[in-house]
């Protein structure tokens, strides 16, 4: 059984801040698909949908660089709570606006609060985490970050959408997270702000390896979800037998993040991301063929899906372990971006690969992969 160590900071705000992150991420994981059906009910298309979940990217970007002098004049607790109830006042708006347009200003809002979240309890965890634990406490924020993100649709699911009760649910999931915070009381960091020199060119300079990692992550999680289901139903799935494998995927993204943070802290971290890279790169490589076998596909799917986001968790990992705290905030905010350029162009050059070739999906994770590996081998930067 794993202990969780928390240095010399309280495992009761350790659980506390955890327990936010991962409420925060039914939350998100409910209202992404709730907005973009609501709009489709009012008979808007697609590009409409696209340009309103655009803004909630906007808002990331406006606030990212924000976050590190915020982190240090008002405090991560403050920060936290006041951006969970932020998200929650906007999820109650959504159904009050009478005009579409509102939702616009709204989605922007969102994703400012949204970004203030996952960047405070990323932060925080870190924070609260001893070298010796750090990897797998880090292991289990995204473990359940990414639980929360897969029960947000299934709620979703069971309580259907086209009235305000979904948002109202998402709202207060928000708000009972702001109280596991502040009813915690133990001393909030105020991290100090010395921010890296030259903005997000210096943080190409410092980090190249951690953003290029999450751009990784967001381009082939976005492009997963969308298109594994269409791959699989090509190669013979039925659409029930295409959703479930990417169902076992998703699993195996947050059962084996445990193994791999207590492999992250007793061994090297950045070879473990060489390795993981490698293997994540020949397992793309294996799905035409694996996924012709429904308990071969089935189980290399559940591996694939764990190594892959493996690669993310140390990478985080080693972020937390090499940046002084009030630089800490802004490496993150600085990844949050990446991740906002690796969902934008994941998606476009997968289906241009899909078009193109019939394993177009595959190579394309291989070669994003074995791209992302031997720049990280190649890099002399600290993460």
């Amino acid at each position: 059984m794993t202990t969780i160590v928390v240095g010399t900071s309280p495992r009761r705000t350790w659980i506390a801040v955890v327990a936010a992150a991962s409420m925060f991420g039914i939350t998100y994981g409910l209202s992404s698909p709730l907005i973009a059906l609501e709009l489709q009910r009012r008979g808007h298309g697609e590009f409409v949908i696209g340009l309103n979940a655009a803004m909630h990217a906007l808002g990331v970007l406006t606030v990212a660089w924000m976050l590190p002098r915020a982190a240090s004049r008002w405090g991560m607790r403050a920060i936290l709570i006041f951006a969970l109830l932020l998200v929650g006042v906007v999820l109650v708006l959504f159904p009050m606006a009478a005009w579409v347009w509102l939702w616009f200003p709204l989605r922007y809002v969102l994703g400012i609060g949204s970004e203030g979240v996952l960047v405070t309890t990323e932060s925080w965890t870190s924070h609260l985490s001893s070298e010796a634990s750090r990897a797998t406490n880090m292991a289990i924020y995204t473990a359940a970050v990414s639980v929360g993100l897969a029960i947000g649709p299934l709620l979703l699911g069971h309580v259907g959408s086209g009235d305000a009760v979904p948002f109202l649910i998402g709202a207060a999931l928000a708000a009972i997270a702001s109280v596991f915070i502040a009813l915690d009381r133990s001393p909030a960091p105020r991290f100090a702000h010395r921010p890296l020199t030259g903005g997000m060119t210096g943080l190409l300079r410092h980090a190249p390896v951690a953003l290029a990692a999450t751009a990784l992550n967001a381009a082939l999680e976005t492009s997963g979800l969308t298109f594994l289901p269409m791959y699989a139903m090509r190669l013979g799935w039925s659409e029930q037998g295409a959703t479930a494998l990417v169902a076992t995927l998703l699993v195996g993204a947050i059962v084996l993040q445990l193994p791999i943070g207590w492999l992250g802290d007793r061994f090297d971290r950045r070879r473990l991301v060489l390795w993981l890279s490698a293997l994540s790169a020949l397992g793309a490589l294996a799905w035409p063929f694996a996924i012709g076998v429904a308990w071969l596909g089935h189980a290399l799917l559940f591996v694939w899906g764990g190594v892959f986001v493996g690669i993310y968790t140390l990478v985080v990992t080693i972020v937390g372990s090499r940046y002084s705290e009030g630089q800490l905030v802004q490496v993150y905010a600085g990844m949050s971006v990446a991740f906002g350029v690796g969902a934008l162009l994941g998606p476009l050059l997968a289906g241009a690969a899909m078009s193109v070739l019939s394993d177009g999906l595959p190579l394309f994770a291989a070669l994003a992969c074995t791209v992302f590996g031997l720049f990280a081998w190649r890099s002399r930067a600290p993460a």
